[in-house]
């Protein structure tokens, strides 16, 4: 079914993705015709570029690999429409779920992402690691996360350009942007999506290990960023209760105050105090951007 009407650009991040590319952009035309759709060319070695003009789409290239956050941030800057829509270029995602998004954010919602089932996760080990950053994000952010690293999601450009020098270079730019609309007090949705299988003959670019690591600091990274008392008041009243407790068994046993628990006690208040300090850095921060 043919969706001219919506007035959208579609970016499509895209490292040697030739064949999944040719699958994709003949569905996307014919869904959006009046579409602005924007390959970027992660410096591939391959013929993404050359597929990409064949069928009409905006290309951006790369000289070099940059990073699938990087390429994100290319589209993003050369997008014009009032709604972007993110998607990966290997075929996973389905052209005609883009309607599930837009019909969401017709709603009112300023993100809307697809999120895939459990068994969708590509690996037990993937499944289970995206489970646990969905729970940390979900804390971090006071709301439900139902998929933190789907690439596949709707936006307004207008609101996520507000965060586009925060975004990694790398692979967790969805992390960071969903966490972002969240505690900036964006209205966020998940509507379910299926995924198709990768295509034969080509793998993920994600490493478990390396980039698990990395989305850790970006959820981290983004929590200090926007609510840093939600980090350093756990770590204080830790200390200040390990303090407690030393200094209890010390007493009982020795009848005596150490060292060791009054450095516990300074530390848990040095703590706090720097995340207050940064909780009032943050919300003057913020209250300029939203001006």
């Amino acid at each position: 079914m043919e969706k001219s009407g919506r007035d959208i650009s579609i970016i499509l991040p895209a490292k040697n993705e030739m064949q999944g590319l040719s699958l994709v952009l003949p569905e996307l035309r014919q869904l959006y015709p009046q579409a602005e759709i924007i390959v970027v060319d992660d410096g591939s070695t391959d013929s993404t570029s050359a597929v990409a003009a064949e069928f009409g789409a905006k290309v951006v290239r790369h000289p070099y690999s940059k990073g699938n956050g990087a390429a994100i941030k290319s589209g993003l800057r050369s997008a014009s429409r009032e709604v972007v829509v993110c998607m990966d270029a290997d075929g996973q995602h389905r052209p005609a779920d883009i309607e599930l998004l837009l019909s969401k954010l017709d709603d009112g919602y300023d993100l809307v992402v697809g999120s895939r089932s459990g068994t969708a996760q590509a690996g037990v080990h993937r499944g289970m690691a995206n489970a646990f950053y969905n729970r940390l994000a979900s804390w971090m952010v006071g709301q439900p996360v139902a998929d933190l690293t789907s690439g596949f999601r709707a936006m307004r450009r207008a609101l996520v350009e507000e965060f586009i020098c925060l975004l990694p270079n790398g692979f967790s730019y969805p992390t960071t942007t969903t966490m972002c609309f969240f505690r900036a007090g964006h209205s966020v949705a998940y509507v379910p999506v299926d995924v198709k299988p990768r295509l034969a003959g080509t793998q993920s670019h994600i490493k478990l290990v390396r980039d698990g690591i990395r989305f850790l600091m970006i959820i981290f990274k983004i929590g200090t960023l926007y609510s840093p008392l939600k980090i350093f008041l756990p770590i204080s009243a830790s200390l200040f209760t390990l303090g407690l407790g030393y200094y209890l068994y010390t007493f009982i046993e020795y009848s005596r105050f150490t060292n060791m628990s009054a450095l516990l006690f300074t530390t848990s208040i040095m703590v706090f105090l720097m995340g207050l300090v940064s909780e009032q850095i943050t919300n003057l921060l913020y209250s300029r951007t939203g001006d």
